[in-house]
């Protein structure tokens, strides 16, 4: 600056014949001139756009709606549509599944994470503002849509016009009855040859009680009387209850975490005003942090001055810590404390898989991705475990196998980690039978998530095996092979309902353990695709469990072991046998591989000995040679077994513990 003032001040009087150093200088100016005058066009070309102000927003002009369906009925194509529309994104070609954000989410074509964004919408000269969160449809990411209700007032229940009420539905809608939510029924995929939207029209009369005249017909892959939506959504789905004089109470209730700002917190303003430079503090851990920026999901990232009561936002407050934002948690002023918000009913998880890195050197990154990734998906429980085998991991908890899969597949994707995952089970409970033992648990009832630390049959009354209420919707002609494979697997028959003239509802009690890894495989492939299946849980029941050992040559494998009912032991048993055989590296002796319950052996499989042909020397001559020669290598090999230990390879146990189905 002041280089260019010199000179510039210098250039007027600059004689007409100019002397080499001068003509320097003057070449000099002429550059940093040019080089200031660009920077600043530059500075202006890149000014920041301007931060929405939402104090014009009044809480009667603000609608918190969530989209909820079943998998693929088209939840996030209406998202994109509804975007287009407030002109939040612009409208091209490339607009699909906006909101769907991550990689895995891409690859299957499903949605995994729930996502936030703030639409401004002008209707009948009015302004208004409408926060959506477009929710996950399978059955294990149901939690999510649990914590994106709450920060709602209204939802869209999308229903496809071709395959009608599907499970998912069913439990998507309760969700929302039991939350007190407005619910706007959304008819999508109208333009489909074969679409029959009367007859869903009937089928959600019959089912939940909403009058056919409030269905919303639409195609939102064309775009049809999507408009349509948004009016409904402004007219029927009542402003949020919020005061903005009273002190800041705040819902965490999602998190990411950044790697250079910390934690994003997303958060629902039920009272108050927050804003840049505020201090506030967790109700949770009670730690104080300053708020380094405020804002909306537009749907990406979009600073503001200030978020007041009513309003869905993101927040920044320099947490460092993936353990400080706690989700359920309430955000507070400093010196204006709240009584908190109720938070969120835990996650409760149905399926427990040990997870180890593939090195162990890898450990202390595997513990820093699968941290973050917890902040980012607060349903899965983290318990510290070890192998003898496989060196020390974790015992983690999820809401099913999809949500195992898709877990693992961030794990790789996101934070570039390989991991081992070992056969999914589930939480077991037993009674314990002795005062002694009671109090050495301190408890009566113990739950068992490591199958290795079944307690024997003398220490307990009885064992409990968690149950759940399975929901199968399906048309009629599959009904008898449906029940065929649910007798099958142990469930009980609660319920049959027509929900039309040719599609039923089935209810059915069902033990977890049947159904958590290839039940829905079994029930798509005979039913040709068209029964879906949808399960809540139902507490424990009690059942004959036994604790199954793998020997190898008599001596147990922990990784292994496995609890299984009684009557399926056996069958069981041999597959495990059967795939050790076909994995295990073969010795100069015999291994014996057994499945045992107690000393009971069930299965066993032979890895047969490599052999040197000792008789090779011998052509002709009498048998006697033959046979002494035989029984002396017969007898080198039996004290070879007794001495030869059986490592099994790592390679060996993924191939085993990877769930084949």
């Amino acid at each position: 600056m002041l280089v260019r003032w010199a000179i510039g001040a210098a250039r007027p009087g600059l004689p007409r014949a100019r002397s080499a150093p001068t003509l320097r200088t003057a070449a000099k100016s002429w550059t940093i001139d040019r080089l200031y005058s660009s920077a600043e066009l530059k500075v202006t070309a890149s000014k920041p756009p301007e931060k929405p102000d939402m104090s014009k927003f009044l809480v009667e002009d603000i609608r918190n709606f969530s989209i909820i369906a079943h998998v693929d009925h088209g939840k996030s194509t209406l998202a994109d549509r509804l975007l287009e529309l407030t002109g939040t994104i612009d409208k091209t070609k490339n607009n699909k599944q906006v909101l769907d954000k991550l990689q895995v989410e891409r690859e299957r074509g499903i949605t995994v994470k729930a996502q936030t964004a703030s639409l401004f919408y002008s209707f009948q000269g009015k302004q208004y503002l409408l926060n959506l969160i477009d929710t996950p449809g399978h059955v294990d990411f149901s939690y999510e849509v649990s914590r994106s209700l709450s920060a709602c007032q209204g939802v869209l229940l999308v229903i496809d016009a071709n395959e009608g009420i599907q499970a998912q539905t069913v439990a998507n809608f309760f969700l929302a009855f039991e939350a007190q939510l407005s619910v706007i029924p959304v008819i999508n995929k109208i333009d489909l040859k074969s679409a029959d939207p009367d007859k869903v029209e009937r089928q959600i009369e019959k089912v939940f009680d909403i009058p056919s005249d409030e269905c919303i017909k639409i195609s939102a892959k064309l775009g049809t009387n999507v408009e349509s939506v948004l009016q409904a959504v402004i007219e029927r789905i009542p402003p949020p209850k919020v005061h903005r004089k009273n002190p800041l109470k705040a819902l965490v209730f999602d998190s990411t975490f950044d790697q250079y700002r910390g934690v994003i917190a997303n958060v629902a303003l039920f009272d108050g005003v927050v804003s840049k430079g505020d201090k506030i503090v967790s109700a949770h851990t009670q730690k104080m942090y300053e708020v380094n920026e405020v804002g909306v999901l537009n749907p990406n990232e979009q600073s503001t001055h200030k978020l007041y009561a009513g309003q869905v936002g993101y927040l920044i407050a320099g947490m460092k810590d993936v353990t400080e934002a706690q989700i359920g948690d309430t955000l507070y002023l400093h010196n204006h404390p709240v009584e908190p918000l109720p938070g969120f009913k835990s996650a409760k998880p149905m399926v427990f898989a040990g997870m180890y890195p593939v090195d162990q050197s890898e450990y202390n990154n595997l513990k820093s991705a699968i941290e973050k990734l917890t902040l980012n998906d607060s349903s899965v429980t983290v318990h510290r475990d070890s192998s003898l085998a496989l060196g020390a991991g974790w015992r983690l908890g999820f809401l099913g196998l999809l949500h195992m899969e898709v877990f693992n597949q961030r794990l790789e994707q996101e934070y570039n980690a390989s991991v081992i995952l070992t056969t999914p089970t589930v939480p077991y409970k037993a009674v314990l039978s002795s005062a002694k033992l009671i109090k050495e648990y301190r408890q009566k009832e113990i739950t068992i998530i490591n199958p290795a630390q079944f307690p024997d049959k003398s220490k307990v009354t009885e064992y409990l095996e968690p149950i759940v209420l399975g929901t199968i919707i399906t048309p009629d002609e599959y009904t008898g092979k449906i029940m065929m494979l649910c007798q099958a697997r142990r469930a009980v028959q609660q319920n049959m309902v027509f929900i039309d003239q040719n599609r039923v509802m089935l209810k059915y009690i069902f033990p977890l353990n049947e159904i958590v890894v290839d039940f829905y495989d079994s029930l798509k492939s005979l039913s040709s695709g068209y029964a879906s299946f949808d399960y809540e849980d139902a507490g424990y029941q009690t059942a004959e469990l036994v604790k199954m050992d793998i020997l190898l040559n008599g001596n147990s494998i922990e990784e292994l072991v496995t609890i299984v009912h009684r009557d399926k032991a056996h069958t069981v048993g041999k597959t495990i046998c059967e795939r050790l055989k076909d994995t295990l590296p073969r010795q100069l002796f015999e291994i014996a591989i057994q499945a045992a319950i107690g000393s009971k052996i069930i299965a066993r499989e032979t890895v047969k000995p490599y052999r040197k042909n000792v008789l090779a020397k011998c052509y002709g001559g009498d048998i006697t040679r033959k046979m002494k020669l035989l029984k002396r290598q017969a007898e080198g090999k039996k004290r070879l077994r007794k001495i030869g230990n059986i490592e099994v390879p790592k390679d060996a146990f993924i191939k085993v513990l990877k769930n084949t189905n």
